[in-house]
């Protein structure tokens, strides 16, 4: 009894300890985006929340979330520069949005896309916006327009051409496809929950945003993966307007199975298609030509796995993690080490001001991005006051 007494301890002792393991490379820094002690450019409180991401070059191009009532912004920042360079303005742009949370799609131009999603008063809907980034490094948006009336935009991918975007609208799940070239909007309602999984949500009080599905990518067949309520990974062909289903649920554990949601993609080098799960926080490998879905497992033992970027060097890097626990960095290397747990970012930030530096944490991450040439991975906070963490990929060994 004793040895098994202090097994037991022992143990806790390490799950514990773990918890408040941080990642502190000296060659990873932070970039200041929103603090209110300087008259720099920075971000407002609560309207910070950097829900998209993508890198450009030397720019960093953030698209935030804000609080009830308030507009959202896109930035960038100088990546050799560590610090924030351009700021717009949504609500100027296009005024009632809320959310930019779909991330960025790159298409033809070096020009990315994204969708809003509106505010309570807002009942027009989510706009389509297209990002260009000027020689002077600003960011120029463009409106395109609403996809479907009423509805937001929660997940936004492109096809391998840069031809057509596709989507999934919020609160419904309604699936859309949106010509660039003409403009043309087509909606299809295979996706949106039966009266029966309604019911099913309802009694465990999910919201739509719960199960709808958060991200959407293209395979290398040119088919449209994401998920679908309850618990299905879906194939849409652009070439037949047919859905498909996979044969077998997306992986879950007891009792969860409402919870299955696709949030995260990534695809590798040589066309390997990952997934994040949100309702279990596994990491998937998808095959969009046999329509199977492959359980690696899970990074670390709590829900949600909000984001994947490849490095230069095969490595895959993602957030898992989230609310009410803290997001911790994780790498997946196939065939070599599997899972390796960083734990916390803490990151130097030095900033005028605070020349001396100051230990950031990235307690709640919700976007990572890889830079152009892999070398550099980009993790983004989703808080009332959010920075942006920066480590080299040699860094993270």
């Amino acid at each position: 009894m004793k040895k098994l007494i202090a097994c037991i301890f022992q143990l806790c002792v390490c799950q514990v300890y773990a918890q408040y393991e941080f990642f502190s490379p000296k060659e990873a820094f932070a970039i200041e985006v929103s603090l209110d002690n300087t008259s720099l450019k920075r971000l407002p409180v609560y309207r910070n929340a950097i829900s998209s991401l993508i890198i450009s070059g030397d720019y960093i191009v953030g698209g935030t979330s804000a609080g009830e009532g308030l507009a959202p912004f896109i930035f960038t920042a100088a990546l050799s520069k560590r610090e924030m360079h351009s700021i717009v303005d949504m609500d100027n742009i296009i005024p009632g949005q809320r959310s930019i949370r779909t991330g960025f799609s790159k298409g033809a131009n070096k020009t990315f896309y994204a969708g809003t999603l509106p505010g309570n008063k807002e009942k027009a809907g989510g706009h389509i916006i297209a990002v260009t980034i000027d020689a002077a490094g600003t960011p120029v948006v463009k409106d395109l327009g609403i996809p479907v009336a009423g509805e937001g935009i929660f997940s936004l991918t492109i096809d391998t051409k840069g031809n057509t975007l596709y989507g999934i609208t919020l609160p419904t799940g309604t699936f859309f496809s949106y010509s660039i070239a003409t403009k043309k909007v087509k909606t299809y309602r295979n996706l949106v929950p039966a009266a029966k999984d309604l019911q099913l949500f309802a009694e465990y009080v999910l919201e739509p945003d719960e199960y709808i599905c958060k991200a959407l990518t293209v395979a290398g067949n040119g088919l449209v993966l994401g998920s679908a309520p309850v618990n299905r990974m879906f194939a849409f062909n652009p070439a037949t307007e047919q859905f498909e289903f996979f044969k077998k649920e997306i992986p879950d554990v007891w009792g969860r199975r409402s919870l299955g949601q696709i949030e995260s993609w990534a695809m590798s080098a040589n066309g390997k298609l990952f997934a994040g799960n949100a309702g279990d926080g596994q990491l998937l490998e998808v095959d969009a030509v046999n329509k199977t879905i492959k359980n690696i497992g899970k990074p670390i033992m709590m829900p949600q796995l909000r984001g994947l970027a490849f490095a230069y060097d095969g490595r895959l890097f993602g957030i898992a993690g989230a609310l009410p626990g803290y997001a911790h960095l994780f790498s997946y290397e196939a065939g070599r080490e599997g899972f390796k747990d960083f734990g916390n970012p803490q990151f130097k930030m030095v900033a005028p001001g605070i020349e001396q530096g100051i230990d950031w944490r990235g307690f709640q991450l919700g976007t990572i991005a890889s830079s152009e040439d892999g070398k550099y991975i980009v993790m983004g906070e989703d808080e009332s006051l959010s920075q942006l963490l920066v480590f080299p990929v040699d860094a993270a060994k």
